[in-house]
């Protein structure tokens, strides 16, 4: 028995709710069958559930007033596991065509009925049928593998109607015992159980009683006053005792009518159910029917969930006809990127003991996580259509990665979390838009949505690839975030537009010149191979760009490899290896600006004289402050540094030092020395020629 009953359960805590659930099903047969048969509620008590304590001896009691069992059907119900009476009970239902009416029944009660053993040594079963006139008593131990039936004969145990179990809990076990223990796993298990749950707990009421006087003191005061009255004193004192209360207050508001359901009680429900202290963002009450039937409020939290990575939470709380299962997911309901959405799903087609292998592997299951994802986008969609942008800003702070996530996770889903994405773009003015928005302010001979990755939107916006695009008013997403890049480039298009890097060769602008592109290809054609020669392998090629207009040259990468943002993700996870690194890095494309005038200047270098260090040093000096230009780390910033303080040395050199003597002079000090007579010279006079005449 031990061994079978702990194969089925892992954990202790849900014998009450299986137990609390079988109470409830044997109610819930009660009333159909009265439906048809008044009789059977004749004279009968209230339809609840009773369970009552007693810690000292370690006994626990749970008592309904439902439907009861003959001795035959404690035979056929208990004396086999998991045979169950309700499973049958349906089954008949079923036989007689009559299962289209809301009987609403537990199944399982077999197997649901011994998790009793996984906290009792001893379980005893005291049933009274309405349609008998005696009461049985069936009594099993876990250790034994045999039970007794016998009748109920003692009058103060006997019942007008219905089931009472009574658990003798093991030693390690007696905690269950206490009453506060108990209405706990009732509030967290039962709370939704369509009948009165009531515990047994000890309350208390205060009240003032008199105080014994001192008698001498008493005595002392009527001395002094013999006509006065000593009045009488009193103290607060509290008094104790044990009485039914009612546990199960909250009713389910997932069974109403969502038109019946007031915001504010939904807001109510959220904070209580999950402890939450803000109201949620936007909420989501649906049923849904056909193949698989379950009920569910789902909600968008307004508080940030942090750890994007956990896959594990206890944000979904899965109930079966009212009775909590678990809330302990590991993507089985929900994927990981919409681990934030909170909520509750109730299902009439899941076994009470359903465990995680069942959930991983069953086919309602799975038809249960495409439904509830699918309202998952719808909610969040409807924030973002919300005519208060505010809110939709207040989400994507708080979940715009887990949604990029699902970029990269969930193929399927793709034209549902597209919409949601909201990005920089050059032309937002610092505003995120949506790709609905870009689309639509795209120009008329526009063929693609471009966007450029970097680290910061400063150096995104200013990055030298926009320039040609900014002249033709061509809007540029600037991808800032690091997870940005990856989850477009797993969009791959949206709307029949192909997201393209503009970072990256082959750009198609449409405005080629054929004419124009052929006459510079020739005529930078020696100087690209004589560049291309200089790098060596840093570089695929050198190319003529058609993306620039004011910078000189720009770095571009492969159609297939990596951006400057990438490389620099990479760079980061690489753990020290760099070998696939420096393959990537080696398939970049060195493009040049034939307008600007230090290409020009090169091209007139190469034709004169190729071999000129300083010509070579250009070129050099070029291609590494284009690798910074463009995003990407060069691969010594030492030796890049002291070229450039090199050239600016030869720049500089006799620049500013004539300026600098006429300084030095004006600025030196005035000397006051004192004047010398100056010693007499001879002279020799001499006359004038005039002309023509000799001398």
């Amino acid at each position: 028995m031990d061994l079978i009953v702990h194969s089925l359960y892992s954990n202790k805590e849900v014998f009450l709710r299986e137990l609390v659930s079988n109470a409830s099903d044997a109610l819930d047969k009660l009333r159909y069958l009265s439906v048809t048969d008044p009789d059977l509620l004749k004279d009968g008590p209230e339809l609840d559930i009773r369970i009552q304590t007693d810690k000292d001896n370690g006994i626990i009691t749970i008592t309904d007033s439902g439907i009861g069992m003959t001795r035959q059907e404690l035979v056929e119900s208990l004396g086999t596991i998991a045979s169950s009476g309700t499973a049958k009970f349906l089954k008949a239902l079923k036989e007689s065509q009559e299962a289209s009416v809301d009987s609403n029944l537990i199944g399982q009660f077999g197997v649901g009925f011994y998790s009793a053993f996984l906290v009792a040594d001893k379980v005893a079963v005291s049933t009274k049928s309405p349609r008998s006139e005696k009461q049985y008593v069936w009594e099993a131990e876990s250790e034994s593998n045999s039970y007794t039936i016998r009748e109920e004969t003692d009058p103060e145990k006997l019942l007008p109607r219905g089931t009472r179990l009574t658990l003798y809990l093991k030693r390690d076990d007696k905690g269950f015992a206490h009453p506060e223990r108990i209405q706990k796993l009732v509030k967290n298990y039962s709370q939704f159980v369509s009948f009165p749950i009531y515990t047994w707990q000890e309350k208390g009421f205060t009240k003032e009683v008199e105080v014994d006087e001192d008698p001498a003191a008493a005595k002392t005061e009527g001395d002094g006053d013999t006509e006065k009255q000593a009045k009488k004193k009193t103290k607060t004192v509290v008094e104790k005792y044990w009485d039914w209360e009612l546990t199960n207050e909250t009713q389910p508001i997932w069974l109403r009518n969502p038109r019946e359901v007031s915001t504010e009680e939904y807001n109510e429900f959220y904070k209580k159910t999950f402890n939450e202290y803000l109201d949620p963002l936007a909420s989501s009450h649906f049923t849904t029917e056909g193949e698989v039937e379950f009920r569910s409020i789902l909600y968008v939290p307004a508080t940030k969930k942090e750890d994007i990575t956990d896959r594990k939470t206890k944000n979904i709380r899965l109930y079966v006809k009212r009775v909590f299962i678990s809330d302990d997911f590991d993507g089985e309901l929900f994927p990981r990127y919409l681990s934030f959405v909170k909520g509750v799903v109730d299902s009439n087609d899941l076994p009470l003991n359903v465990s995680r292998e069942i959930l991983q592997e069953s086919r309602i299951v799975r038809i249960m996580r495409k439904r509830l994802v699918r309202k998952a986008f719808d909610m969040i969609l409807g924030i973002s259509c919300s005519e208060n942008r505010d809110d939709y800003e207040t989400f994507w702070e708080n979940y715009g990665k887990f949604l990029k996530l699902g970029c990269m996770e969930d193929k399927e889903n793709h034209k549902r979390i597209a919409p949601l994405l909201r990005f920089f773009s050059s032309q937002s003015n610092d505003e995120l838009i949506s790709l609905d928005e870009y689309v639509e302010s795209m120009k008329p001979d526009q063929k693609a949505i471009y966007y450029i990755a970097g680290d910061s939107l400063s150096s995104a916006k200013n990055a030298p690839f926009l320039e040609k695009l900014n002249e033709k008013g061509y809007e540029v997403l600037l991808l800032v975030d690091p997870m940005d890049e990856v989850s477009i480039t797993n969009l791959n298009s949206y709307k029949d537009k192909n997201f393209v890097d503009i970072s990256k060769e082959d750009l198609d602008l449409g405005d080629k010149n054929e004419e124009r592109e052929k006459e510079i290809k020739q005529e930078y054609s020696q100087t690209c191979d004589w560049i291309k020669k200089r790098l060596g392998e840093k570089v695929a090629r050198v190319d003529i760009s058609n993306r620039l207009s004011s910078s000189p040259c720009v770095l571009v990468a492969a159609k297939f490899g990596w951006s400057a943002n990438m490389e620099r993700l990479m760079r980061a996870q690489s753990m020290g290896d760099t070998s696939s690194l420096d393959f990537m890095r080696s398939r970049k494309v060195f493009e040049i600006n034939p307008e600007h005038e230090i290409i020009k200047g090169l091209n007139a270098a190469c034709r004169s004289n190729p071999d000129d260090p300083e010509a070579l040093k250009a070129i050099d000096i070029l291609f590494e402050t284009s690798m910074i230009s463009s995003g990407f780390s060069p691969d010594n910033p030492t030796e890049l540094s002291g070229k450039i303080y090199e050239m600016m040395s030869t720049a500089m050199a006799g620049k500013w030092v004539t300026h600098a003597q006429a300084s030095e002079q004006h600025d030196a000090p005035v000397s006051f020395e004192p004047v010398l007579e100056a010693e007499p010279l001879e002279a020799e006079v001499v006359e004038p020629v005039q002309s023509g005449q000799q001398k």
